[in-house]
């Protein structure tokens, strides 16, 4: 079946292979369904034809077959789906009908394709076209599913027809050309039949042979660019269809019995003229030859291409070599004439052999230039083929994502990537020094016609090797940019790791903090100068806690900033922040409470050394108000500060913690009771003391009022003794008053 026979059904597209692959690698088969009535007589033609193409180890693989019914209807669908079960039954494996939104809901209850797989031989899923990517790749998808995937059904078509049309007329020629060999071996056996000199092929050989080279590039071309992009529609005709390897083979074949035949011509010119062979010489190589070697000036843009290339000079070398043997021959005899020939004949042999060794020697150096500067593309496209394949390589690495369990993990990936950039810049400097050797190479080619040096333009050759240099040195730099790109990606998840691991370390210190706090920092100072002191050092012990805080707080902030900068939205701080504001506000309770105590120690010493050093001898008594005051002081802060030695630190989860050990506690409440005994004994010491001088003082008082009431009885009984004096010496004078006026 072929394409021209075919040709207007092929134009309607009712089936396609856009080359796009399911993720088994199987081929995708295409069926668009249209509003308009679909002739399943022209479906099934297209869907034979198409499927003639693929190879059996393409087909074994099997085909997934989206059937779009999005602008069809359901019995149709139905219809096309219940076909593929005769026409393909064995080689499809999936098959996907894209339905349009909320239509066939109330149809499909009345048919479900999932029951009829084991009748149908294949599975049938109803899908939608938004979700068909879970089944196929979107690259693999074309656009009209909402995929990547280019295709030109029209480009396709023709290609198609070139691909046919070569294959036609290369195998018919292909024929011919085996015939007419096969006919001059049986004339060169037969000496007598004469040769059929009008036998000639009906095609062209050069020109089928150009077309299968066309085509052939046109293939490879597609195979490396038509999935970048590069503007030529991606099509089914790839290796796997065996267009390439088809192509190739018949073109092997026809260059062999094109070789062959062109041999068969060579020997016919040679018998039918043998006797004109000198002159005949001379004009092949001045002329044919000569052009050949003028118009072969082509390089290649490929490996395929150079050895390509390099096949057809060893085949004009092998045409030489055949002249050149010729030449030898001739010289030979032109020295036999000249050792036996007249003297008129001399100067025209010795200027014939002159013209003869010019020419060949000329014609030999050109060939051997022009093999030069093959076998230097040669080796510029294969360092450009193998730097492209490094530079694959290095974007492969550059596009993957970047998931490192630790920073010796990114430092080796880092190593890698420097090593592979390192190795690009290597092969880059080794096709800078090849492709300046071929264009110094082309600079001092010419070449001989007809007597005179033409030089040969090679300005399109240079163009494409300086086109070459520079994709590969933008590749390169896009290159070092992303690796640059990467390396400063890859220092921001050391950093992070770094800042992670800092972060644990933070919480630890913290950890070890509280413990030692809780452990070690029990004691309450046997006064109030050393209680002043322990104050001071664990406010010193709270600043260094601070920082550690501030420090994990910081690195977990950097965290996530850096978390940003990368977008790694997969990572985040854990459960380390939780962990770092636990510890600390466990530490934050356990400090307070530690600042507590001490506080209320500072308060017991204070009090404490107030009495016992204010009531000693050298200070006097205190006043009796403000004593029982400091007594009540110290019992009550003792007696509170015993009572918090034995209260556990409470958490904020609800866990509990004390002080030291048991015996520590222990120790230090002993202390603080000796004290306050120490406190109650001069308490009772001052109190008989004070007993003693009050009965004293009543004693002082009573001999004080006896003194005042005899003072009083003497004072009395003097008074009574004046006033009995008075009296008497009154009477004395009465008495004498008397006497004297007696007398």
């Amino acid at each position: 079946m072929e394409a021209t026979n075919m040709l207007p059904i092929l134009k309607k597209r009712l089936a396609f292979l856009s080359g796009g692959k399911d993720r088994r690698s199987g081929l995708i088969l295409t069926i668009p369904l249209c509003t308009e009535q679909t002739s399943m007589e022209e479906l099934s033609s297209t869907l034979d034809y198409l499927l003639g193409i693929p190879s059996d180890k393409c087909k074994a693989r099997g085909f997934t077959v989206i059937v779009d019914g999005r602008k069809s209807q359901w019995n149709i669908v139905k219809t096309v789906v219940l076909m593929l079960q005769n026409v393909i039954p064995a080689e499809v494996s999936l098959v996907c009908v894209v339905k349009p939104d909320e239509f066939w809901d109330k149809k499909v209850t009345h048919f479900c394709f999932w029951k009829e797989k084991d009748r149908l031989g294949f599975e049938v899923i109803l899908v939608s076209a938004n979700k068909l990517t879970r089944y196929i790749e979107p690259c693999q998808l074309t656009d009209e599913f909402g995929g990547s995937l280019v295709y030109d059904h029209m480009d396709w078509v023709n290609k198609r027809l070139v691909f046919e049309k070569f294959t036609k007329e290369s195998t018919s020629l292909l024929d011919e050309l085996v015939v007419i060999n096969e006919s001059e071996k049986s004339n060169q056996l037969d000496k007598e039949r004469p040769p059929d000199c009008n036998f000639l092929p009906s095609l062209d050989p050069e020109t089928v042979l150009q077309t299968g080279h066309e085509l052939l590039s046109e293939l490879q071309q597609r195979r490396f660019n038509g999935s970048e992009g590069g503007g030529v529609a991606w099509s089914p005709m790839d290796d796997e269809l065996l267009a390439q390897p088809q192509v190739m083979k018949l073109l092997d074949s026809l260059r062999e019995q094109y070789t062959k035949y062109q041999e068969v011509c060579r020997q016919r010119s040679k018998r039918s003229q043998l006797e004109e062979i000198q002159t005949k010489v001379v004009n092949w190589l001045e002329g044919p030859g000569t052009e050949q070697l003028r118009t072969q000036w082509g390089i290649g843009d490929s490996i395929r291409a150079s050895q390509a290339l390099q096949q057809k000079h060893e085949e004009m070398e092998s045409q030489h070599s055949e002249w050149f043997a010729v030449y030898v021959e001739l010289n030979q005899q032109i020295a036999a004439l000249l050792s036996a020939g007249d003297e008129e004949d001399l100067v025209e042999l010795k200027g014939l052999q002159q013209q003869l060794s010019d020419v060949c020697y000329r014609q030999a150096s050109q060939l051997e230039s022009r093999q030069n500067v093959l076998q230097s593309a040669h080796e510029f496209h294969g360092t450009a083929q193998d730097l492209s394949q490094q530079l694959d390589g290095l974007l492969g690495m550059l596009c993957a994502d970047v998931a490192p369990t630790d920073g010796a993990a990114i430092q080796q990936t880092l190593k890698h990537l420097e090593e592979k950039l390192k190795s690009v810049e290597g092969s880059l400097a080794g096709l800078r020094e090849k492709g300046q050797v071929v264009m110094d190479q082309m600079s001092n080619q010419t070449t001989w016609s007809y007597g005179k040096d033409v030089p040969i333009e090679n300005k399109e050759n240079i163009d494409h090797i300086q086109g070459v240099m520079e994709d590969m040195q933008l590749r390169k730099q896009r290159c070092e940019d992303m690796v640059d790109v990467r390396r400063l990606k890859m220092l921001q998840m050391v950093q992070l790791f770094k800042c992670e691991e800092d972060a644990s370390q933070a919480v630890e210190w913290l950890g070890e903090l509280l413990d030692a706090l809780l452990k070690t920092h029990i004691r309450l100072g046997d006064d109030a100068q050393e209680t002043k002191v322990l104050l001071e050092k664990h406010k010193k012990f709270v600043d260094v806690a601070q920082s550690t805080y501030d420090y994990g707080r910081q690195l977990l902030q950097a965290t996530v900033v850096l978390c940003q900068s990368l977008r790694c939205t997969t990572r985040s701080s854990g459960d380390t922040l939780p962990r770092l504001n636990r510890v600390w506000k466990q530490f934050t309770v356990t400090s307070e409470e530690r600042v507590h105590r001490l506080e209320m120690a500072c308060s017991f010493h204070t009090a404490a050394e107030k009495v016992l050093v204010q009531a000693s001898p050298e200070q006097g008594d205190l006043p009796v108000e403000l004593e029982q005051e400091t007594y009540e002081d110290v019992e009550t802060v003792g007696k509170a500060l015993l009572d918090r030695l034995t209260v556990p630190v409470i958490f904020p989860d609800g866990s509990e913690q004390y002080f030291g050990s048991p015996g520590d506690m222990a120790s230090s409440a002993v202390h603080i009771r000796d004290k306050m005994k120490l406190v109650e004994d001069r308490k009772l010491t001052l109190h008989e003391e004070d007993e003693e001088d009050v009965e004293q003082l009543q004693y002082d008082q009573i001999h004080d009022q006896d003194k005042e009431l005899q003072d009083d009885e003497e004072l009395q009984d003097d008074q009574e003794l004046q006033e009995v004096d008075k009296e008497l010496q009154d009477g004395e004078e009465l008495e004498l008053e008397t006497d004297t006026q007696k007398s």
